[in-house]
């Protein structure tokens, strides 16, 4: 059949990249709950512009750089994002205000109401790549 042509079929979930479905989650998300993911993503990518996006656990973003930085997810009433090393990270501004009592993660749960301390997240997000590339805990502040 030559001369013929025809449409890509769209990617299926399983080929796209994980930016793209990041991008996807945050367009079904149709509330605050995708503003708000979408501009963590933006502090994210921004406080780290190495910072590679990966989509993991069926469904869920991960910010990695040397290891997992964090993980954003989406619930009803919370955007969550999940510090894998967050225990062993400085938190001057007490960002983390979930999963408190475990010896590894921390966890910030971002309600619809709450503003966004970027200039914080920053610094935690710039702390975790820190202990993820040099192998050892920051000093706490």
């Amino acid at each position: 059949m030559a001369g013929k042509t025809t449409k890509a079929a769209p990617k299926p979930e399983a080929e796209a990249s994980a930016s793209e479905q990041i991008d996807a989650r945050i367009a079904e998300l149709t509330d605050w709950r995708g503003a708000t993911l979408a501009r963590v993503r933006a502090v994210i990518r921004e406080a780290d512009p190495e910072v590679e996006e990966t989509w993991k656990w069926r469904g869920v973003p991960v910010w990695e750089h040397a290891g997992i930085i964090c993980t954003g997810e989406t619930y009803k009433a919370v955007v969550k994002l999940t510090f894998a090393k967050g225990a062993s990270l400085p938190d001057p501004a007490s960002l983390f205000n979930s999963s408190l009592d475990g010896s590894t993660r921390r966890a910030i749960d971002i309600h619809e109401s709450d503003a966004i301390d970027e200039a914080a997240l920053t610094a935690l997000i710039q702390a975790a790549v820190a202990l993820n590339t040099a192998g050892k805990k920051p000093k706490t502040a």
